[in-house]
């Protein structure tokens, strides 16, 4: 592996091998992007196979579309959007992008003001997983990719209402999940004080 990173040790570098369809490109930018992309699909899937699925299909595109990149963004932001559209499209064959059936529970979800610090970046990442496909999809785009309302709507093909509405319903449902989690860990600290 070493012998491929000094082939291609800057961005320009591989970008042009890329666009002559190097092998050896390919796998450099698989190695170097893959751990990534695929942490990034999983958001979206919640599924290990399938995100792996759609991370592979997502490199294609990146090699059959290597054109299409102008190098006046970042080349990692560009494979990320890409992604992200995999993931996406993915949900839509799926049919189960912005389910619409709510549960009263979601519905009536107090607002709760604050996250405990000591709730780790793992574990909210695994309460947003549990989230309906909907609120997480809009949840991930707005929250974690940044992309404003409108870019959602039009990537999802919703009004940009619905996505304020699904990212409005999510948080609501991380914050009584964070509190639930909040009263479970105090639950287990003051057990443990009183086994001590």
């Amino acid at each position: 592996m070493g012998r491929l990173l000094s082939l291609f040790s800057n961005e320009a570098q591989l970008i042009k091998a890329l666009r002559k369809e190097d092998p050896k490109a390919q796998r450099q930018l698989y190695d170097k992007y893959s751990a990534r992309m695929l942490a990034l699909c999983f958001r979206y899937i919640c599924d290990d196979m399938a995100a792996e699925d759609v991370m592979v299909e997502g490199f294609i595109r990146v090699f059959s579309k290597i054109e299409q990149f102008n190098e006046e963004g970042s080349f990692e932001g560009w494979i990320r959007r890409i992604m992200v559209n995999e993931a996406l499209g993915y949900l839509r064959k799926q049919k189960r992008i912005l389910e619409d059936t709510l549960s009263d529970e979601a519905n009536n979800i107090p607002d709760y003001a604050h996250a405990d610090q000591n709730l780790e970046t793992q574990e909210l990442l695994d309460l947003i997983e549990t989230l309906p496909t909907g609120y997480r999809t809009v949840f991930n785009l707005y929250a974690i990719e940044g992309y404003p309302h409108i870019e959602i709507a039009q990537m999802l093909g919703i009004a940009e209402s619905t996505s304020k509405s699904q990212l409005h319903r999510a948080r609501a449902m991380l914050q009584k999940m964070v509190a639930d989690w909040e009263n479970d860990f105090k639950k287990k600290v003051e057990y443990e004080k009183a086994s001590s």
